[in-house]
């Protein structure tokens, strides 16, 4: 007996391996063109192919015929028990962790602090009703399998013996992770965290299985895995109605300190965004440490994620179009230049055109207004010189260079992509008196990516001739004064983002006037009353910092517009502090006040 079930391990290990279905022949224009037909989940697939593959095609599958063949035979042997409770895992190639396995996978985790959203993970395991499955999703190194690890260091003995995680990999299918959850099932098991499941191809086209059967009979079920938008697609689509989603992207000013144990403002500009900052609780290294690391994230969490869901959302016919830059290799590319261009606030224009900084600009102005060393030396700079340095550096190639131009509609459509994976979010600008024109600013949610982005750029200036004839106190000087505006701009729009997500009911805004705006509005249009606040990236409180909180028309002209206004401050980085019926207020203590 032991020999025969051996041998039908051997027998569906090889034909787990072997294709399945049939060779068909369709004539098209007079011409025969041979196709790889098979079905999964219900759903019958094609895939062309040409003569050589074809064949090599037909003899495997011809091989797969003859072993199920003989494995039918030998089941036949075989008592009905035994063949309704054998272990599917090494035969179909899944990697599953099960009982004291699972200890040993959660216990590096015993000393992370925990985010917020642990809780509501932990919700569903315990008291969600049945029927639907939990999603985890986010992008690369935000924390998702560590509040895996979590949840299953708070699991009894009893209910660690009945869980299973199981760890998807390129090339599973649906009908492996089926065949692997029916013998669950049979077996009493409650709980399954399925990590990585977008990595399956057919995912997108079949998730329907986990909710409607598994989920449906009492199964708590745990998807998780970093491509976002295939979870998006999937909610939309066969999981309409079937799941509950937790999305780790977007992490706070405030986890950052409560969960990594790092402190301040300027820490988080240089590195929010992901769990993987070296700190007193995470100690991996820095996603954002480099101009390389960063743009190696963006092309494999962002750029990558986009594409590998766009390639398998209905066959391949969503891509829109984006399918002329997939279609020659350049999809990935056209993303790392529009995130590039939104971190660096240019227009679509810089990805099609020379180069422009606009940073630069504004830097030289504030040098040269400079109370205590007013400088010149960004002015003497040669433009053309910079400007060839900058594109190399953001590999950003003139219009006659490319292959293919990056239009209007294919930035449009990636910004979608990129708001849909929470990495941006617009904050919208209003105006006195009211103009027609809609204006915005784009935040982005990994403060870290951008930072990292800007500083390659300023960094760039050391190259320029001009840098190398002046001292290296007066260069770092310098530089440090234009790393210092790029913060003081990423500051506004941290507090800007997270106040916006902490207050969804409330209107989130600048208000820009014919001189002057106030750096953000919180209206209440229920209460029909706002909060007026001036962003610095400053230690000193000064009157100068509220001129404008203080102007009586600009006050009467917005109260006019929102409702009374309750609250006048100046949110900046040193202590709380009032002066003039105005509050100074520390940021960090801001941020960590905010509703998550």
């Amino acid at each position: 007996m032991n020999d025969i079930i051996k041998r039908i391990s051997e027998l569906e290990a090889k034909i787990a391996e072997l294709p399945v279905g049939y060779i068909s022949r369709k004539t098209i224009g007079g011409k025969v063109r041979l196709y790889h037909q098979w079905s999964e989940n219900g759903r019958k697939k094609s895939k062309y192919l040409d003569d050589a593959a074809a064949e090599e095609m037909s003899v495997l599958i011809e091989k797969r015929r003859q072993l199920e063949q003989e494995l039918k035979e030998l089941k036949k042997q075989l008592p009905k028990e035994n063949v309704m409770r054998m272990l599917p895992v090494k035969e179909l190639r899944i990697s599953m962790l099960l009982g004291d396995e699972l200890r040993s996978f959660a216990e590096p985790v015993r000393e992370y602090k925990r985010r917020s959203c642990f809780d509501t993970l932990q919700m569903y395991l315990y008291d969600a009703p049945f029927g639907k499955v939990f999603i985890l999703y986010g992008l690369r190194r935000t924390g998702k399998t560590t509040l895996i690890r979590q949840s299953l260091l708070d699991m009894s003995d009893d209910e660690l013996a009945k869980t299973a995680f199981i760890q998807t990999r390129p090339g599973d299918t649906l009908g492996e992770l089926d065949a692997v959850l029916k013998w669950l099932s049979r077996n009493g098991y409650k709980r399954v965290f399925i990590d990585e499941v977008t990595l399956a191809e057919d995912f997108i086209e079949g998730a329907a299985l986990f909710s409607d059967i598994y989920a449906a009979s009492g199964m708590k079920i745990v998807l998780s895995g970093k491509d976002s938008l295939g979870f998006m697609f999937s909610e939309n689509e066969e999981l309409y109605d079937r799941c509950v989603m937790l999305h780790t992207t977007r992490i706070p000013y405030k986890e950052f300190e409560q969960v990594l144990g790092i402190k301040g403002i300027d820490e988080y500009i240089r590195y929010g965004g992901t769990m993987s900052l070296g700190g007193k609780h995470y100690n991996q290294p820095e996603t954002f440490s480099s101009k390389k690391s960063t743009d190696e994230y963006i092309d494999t969490a962002i750029a990558k994620n986009i594409q590998h869901s766009l390639k398998y959302y209905q066959n391949g016919g969503h891509f829109r179009h984006l399918a002329e830059l997939y279609e020659k290799d350049e999809l990935t590319s056209a993303i790392n230049r529009v995130v590039e261009d939104i971190n660096h606030r240019f227009t679509v224009e810089v990805l099609t055109r020379d180069f422009i900084s606009h940073d630069l600009g504004i830097s030289r102005t504030n040098l040269r207004k400079d109370r205590t060393d007013p400088n010149d030396i960004l002015d003497r700079i040669d433009k053309d010189t910079f400007t060839e340095g900058l594109r190399r550096t953001l590999d950003i190639l003139k219009k006659k260079e490319q292959t293919i131009d990056i239009t209007e509609a294919h930035r449009r459509e990636i910004k979608e992509y990129l708001d849909l994976l929470d990495l941006t979010v617009d904050i919208p600008t209003e105006v006195i008196p009211v103009k027609n024109e809609k204006l915005y600013r784009t935040a982005i949610s990994q403060p870290g990516m951008r930072y990292a982005q800007a500083e390659a750029l300023v960094k760039q200036l050391l190259l320029d001739e001009e840098f190398r004839n002046i001292s290296a106190v007066d260069r770092a000087k310098i530089l440090e004064r234009i790393l210092s505006e790029i913060r003081g701009r990423m500051m506004e729009e941290i507090v800007l983002l997270e106040t916006k997500t902490a207050y969804p009911d409330k209107e989130v805004f600048r208000l820009q006037f014919a001189v002057g705006e106030f750096d953000m509005v919180i209206a209440d249009a229920q209460a029909i009353t706002c909060e007026i606040y001036e962003i610095k990236h400053s230690t000193e409180a000064v009157p100068m910092q509220y001129r404008h909180l203080a102007d009586k028309q600009k006050c009467s002209d917005t109260e006019f517009r929102f409702g009374c206004i309750t609250k006048k401050a100046v949110i900046y980085c040193g202590e709380n502090y009032k002066e003039n019926g105005i509050d100074f207020l520390n940021v960090e203590g801001y941020l960590k006040g905010l509703p998550l």
